[in-house]
């Protein structure tokens, strides 16, 4: 599924009216998705319409737009409707013309807008927000000899008495505040109204008010969506975390784009979420007269004395998704460990230094012939971090002739001497982290943390790579593709996870695929079977043998896509 930029979807829009369907279009036709959103949901609960409160928490921009659309709509199907103003008056042409086109007299109107004589009047006071909101009524409405503020603060109480309990008491809440070009931080008057307690079905119109669609941060006090609603194309930020968790169920709804105006992106960075069709080409088809040759050689060059089991699990990863044979180089006391857990790996023995590392010199003449017979190369998964492994991750980038896929220590030992990027010889995949990442760019996590998407691609673009940036909703890059993975869960978050990951990738390359799709696969495959180990053992208690364990479901599933995509 492709999804786009906000600067994109604006291009988008524009060229949309280009081909013949207009902006005004495009709202009238969000209006009625959104309402017949409602309706569905609001006849699937109750069973009927006639008398459910709908409450739009409206705008000024044409978000609010959408929701006057969808308000006219759902008023002549029964529905009690009150629109709030929280975010002032329309002040877009299209959101003035669909305010205006709203039945008034079947609409309560409620003003939730606080103008700059009410804010004076609430600091001269010290008085902090809610607990005007929220005071007793009686206090000021009982009091004789009332001054100028205190008439100001009890209009104030009487209007926010009037917003909590419509928002109370509603069915179905409705953000239509700020949209995808929302930055920085909410008004803190907004966010009071969000902070409202209630039972409703909370929906957002294209984007939780305070998400940022390009990141995917928050601001304090952003709007919890149970679903959101967006239009035409899924939004980057929004594949992202934290604000991901804030949009709840993501629907999109087709609002008559049409599909031409997608190609003002051509020439541009394309952006996509990682569906099941995307693996069309994963996994090949398997002839009787198959052998092992055909699915290709991974050497994985990974694990230390102390770090065996990450050499395991990059090895069992890479067997499970298909790889035709697997060698594992590394010291005796982890091929002793792994050849119990993957007997169907081979060998080849490395020579170590006393703490159990991998020393570079005495096996560099065997590495470099065990490269020869390989289709892809796993080199880092618990290996650790010595001149002689750096030298070891130099050496294999520089004259590898299939790709390399660095992962963990590999990654750490980049840290190190960023000239084996540089010298590489083949194409190159990393894996890493957020922490490995900050160390790569020697700058802090939350600096990663906020910008995935920025992050990964402009790692990309300066070494000509494929990263993969993993964590809730992966994100994959290379110099002109950007993918983000939905599939996976928080179970998956132990050490080991990550090794199996990279077994996976480096089997998959070896099989044929280039290496941002071997990465897209990849990551989709490897949380698609961390969600069936989670439905089968809980997040809490599996393990990443799990994931290894599951790959088998993850086939049969993208098997049966494929059936049921031929069959349509």
């Amino acid at each position: 599924m492709q999804i786009v930029t906000p600067k994109q979807m604006q291009r988008i829009e524009e060229k949309s009216e280009k081909l013949g369907v207009s902006k005004k279009q495009l709202m009238e036709n969000a209006g009625k998705g959104l309402a017949d959103l409602i309706d569905n949901y609001c006849r699937s609960e109750y069973g009927i319409a006639e008398g459910r409160s709908v409450v739009f928490l409206t705008g000024k921009g044409n978000n609010g737009g959408d929701c006057f659309a969808a308000a006219s709509i759902l008023v002549y199907r029964g529905y009690k409707i009150t629109i709030i103003d929280i975010g002032g008056q329309p002040e877009t042409e299209l959101a003035k013309e669909m305010y205006n086109r709203m039945p008034d007299e079947r609409i309560n109107f409620i003003d939730g807008y606080r103008n700059k004589t009410v804010e004076a009047a609430i600091e001269a006071a010290e008085l902090e927000y809610m607990s005007v909101a929220g005071a007793d009524l009686s206090a000021l409405e009982n009091k004789k000899d009332r001054n100028p503020i205190d008439n100001i603060l009890l209009h104030e109480q009487r209007r926010m008495q009037k917003v909590t309990e419509a928002v109370r008491e509603a069915d179905v809440v409705v953000d239509g505040v700020y949209g995808t070009g929302f930055h920085g931080q909410l008004d803190k008057n907004i966010a009071s109204v969000f902070a409202i307690g209630t039972s409703a079905y909370c929906v957002a119109v294209d984007v939780p008010s305070g998400g940022n669609c390009v990141s995917g941060t928050v601001s304090q006090g952003i709007f919890k969506a149970d679903e959101t609603i967006t239009f035409g194309y899924i939004k980057t930020g929004m594949s992202q975390f934290p604000l991901k968790k804030y949009c709840g169920k993501i629907t999109v709804a087709d609002i008559g784009i049409p599909k031409e105006a997608i190609n003002i992106t051509d020439g541009e960075r394309k952006y996509f979420r990682i569906e099941r069709n995307h693996l069309a080409s994963f996994p090949p088809k398997r002839e009787r007269d198959s052998h092992k040759g055909d699915f290709g050689t991974v050497l994985v060059i990974a694990g230390s004395s102390s770090m065996r089991g990450a050499a395991a699990f990059a090895s069992l990863g890479a067997l499970r998704s298909g790889a035709g044979l697997v060698r594992l180089a590394s010291v005796e006391k982890c091929i002793d460990t792994a050849a119990v857990l993957v007997p169907e790996a081979t060998y080849l023995e490395m020579e170590c230094d006393d703490y159990g590392h991998m020393l570079f010199d005495p096996n560099r003449d065997a590495i470099l012939e065990a490269m020869k017979k390989a289709k892809a190369v796993v080199i880092g998964c618990g290996m650790g971090v010595t001149p002689d492994t750096v030298e070891l991750t130099k050496f294999v980038t520089a004259n590898a002739e299939c790709p390399v896929i660095i992962d963990a220590d590999g990654i750490n030992c980049i840290a190190s001497d960023i000239d084996i990027l540089v010298k590489k010889r083949s194409e190159v995949i990393i894996t890493p982290h957020v922490g490995e990442m900050a160390r790569l760019l020697n700058c802090e996590t939350k600096m990663i943390s906020e910008n995935r998407i920025v992050v990964a691609e402009k790692y990309a673009e300066k070494y000509d790579i494929t990263v993969v940036l993993k964590g809730a909703g992966t994100v994959v890059a290379n110099s002109r593709n950007t993918a983000v993975n939905h599939t996976g869960n928080a179970g998956m978050s132990v050490g080991g996870s990550g090794d199996v990951l990279a077994g996976i990738i480096g089997s998959i390359t070896a099989q044929g695929l280039g290496t941002f799709d071997s990465s897209c696969a990849g990551v989709y495959m490897h949380g698609l079977a961390g969600d069936a180990a989670a439905e089968k053992l809980g997040m809490e208690a599996m393990l990443p043998r799990d994931i290894i364990a599951n790959l088998p479901d993850s086939f049969r599933l993208l098997k049966e896509k494929k059936k049921n995509m031929q069959g349509q």
